[in-house]
């Protein structure tokens, strides 16, 4: 026998007992809940690591955690500062984001400092801990494996989503390593040993031509995508805005449409089997349907999050559309299931559906043109 429990106050079993169960809604905005469930945490640390870590660190976590590893070796770290300061507030809201320096001389202990700690409030503390020159020479593997070292530790709020490194030179080498070869293998193998996945984005800022080519080779050793340079302060906050915002909304944008497409195709395997009398079939194909569309929500969220420029504004917008008529689809295939059971004519909700079915395909290939468009502002390499 099965009871439905919901609204109760509460159930008991056998004569001699009683129960008291009492239900309170707060009701409190996500910050204030957010710093309530921190006081949890700090009780329940007495005696309840395992509960800390297997129910509230994962609720807290923040979807991106970012660490800006910045050459602070320059005479005038002001143009880093700046652009680090544009990149930073156009971050997503639950970003988690950190600063670490590196420069310094060869084997110092000090030649690689976390200049800020992982939080998703300190935009202003980077930015002014970003201007700070530290001198010495440009110790480039050191800062990276300190920053994957950053990563973890007990109680780590990792990101549920991605974890990177974006780090910014102004030397295309290591100054205590000039084998870019060993460079580049090692910052990989520190990547690979670090327990999590965790990009690398390099930034080149007024390097001459062979430092680009030395950088590039590091970047292709450690596995990481080519880096961008910039000439002068302009290119620097183009690069540093395209790293840090662009490339998540272009995620975000591509998960969605990849999510979506598949869905579709469900759908039209789950009406095809409804004309063919399979309905059993087009009913569960609906149902996997469903399962697959609400996917997309996390990644709708990220990209409502970060839709700060005009361009991102409206992929977020087309995005928003296409999953509106993946509704309208997945509605249509239920009426033509529904009317199939009731063996009428499938003609009128047959055409409507194939019609939305064409309106979807030529709205994803708005989106994903749209998707190539910001693409291509990815900042050209200076000449």
């Amino acid at each position: 026998m099965e009871v439905d429990a919901r609204g109760s106050q509460g159930i008991q079993h056998g004569d001699n007992n009683r129960m008291w169960n009492l239900f309170v809604n707060l009701g409190l905005p996500p910050a204030l809940s957010r710093a309530l469930v921190l006081l949890i945490v700090v009780a329940l640390l007495g005696g309840g690591t395992w509960a800390v870590v297997s129910w509230v660190l994962p609720w807290l976590a923040p979807t991106y955690r970012t660490q800006f590893l910045i050459d602070t070796t320059a005479e005038e770290p002001e143009s880093i500062a700046r652009s680090l300061r544009q990149a930073v507030q156009n971050a997503g809201d639950q970003d988690s984001l950190a600063l670490r320096g590196f420069g310094g001389e060869c084997g110092a202990p000090d030649n690689t400092t976390q200049l800020v700690d992982f939080g998703t409030g300190n935009r202003q503390e980077i930015t002014q801990a970003a201007g700070q020159r530290r001198g010495g020479r440009p110790t480039l593997l050191r800062g990276v494996v300190e920053a994957v070292a950053d990563f973890s530790g007990p109680f780590t709020l990792r990101a549920t989503q991605v974890n990177r490194i974006i780090l910014v030179t102004r030397h295309g080498t290591d100054a205590c390593d000039e084998d870019t070869a060993f460079v580049g293998k090692e910052i990989k193998d520190r990547l690979a040993a670090a327990g999590l996945t965790i990009e690398l984005r390099l930034v080149g800022y007024q390097l001459p031509g062979e430092q680009r080519d030395r950088l590039k080779r590091i970047a292709g050793g450690a596995g990481a995508p080519e880096p961008l340079f910039a000439a002068d302060q302009a290119g620097l906050d183009a690069a540093l805005e395209f790293v840090t915002n662009t490339e998540p909304v272009l995620r975000y944008a591509k998960e969605i449409v990849d999510i979506l497409n598949p869905t579709v195709e469900r759908v039209n395997t789950a009406a095809a089997a409804t004309t063919d009398g399979r309905l059993d079939l087009a009913e569960s194909t609906l149902a996997e349907a469903r399962e697959s569309a609400g996917q997309t929500g996390p990644r709708f969220d990220g990209l409502r999050d970060r839709a700060r420029t005009q361009q991102a504004q409206d992929l977020q917008r087309q995005a928003d559309v296409l999953r509106a008529q993946l509704d309208r689809i997945l509605a249509a295939a239920t009426n033509l299931l529904a009317t199939a059971r009731s063996a009428q004519s499938l003609d009128p909700g047959l055409t409507a559906f194939r019609g939305l079915a064409a309106d979807y395909n030529a709205k994803v290939t708005s989106m994903n043109k749209a998707i190539a468009a910001l693409r291509a502002t990815a900042p050209a390499a200076p000449r």
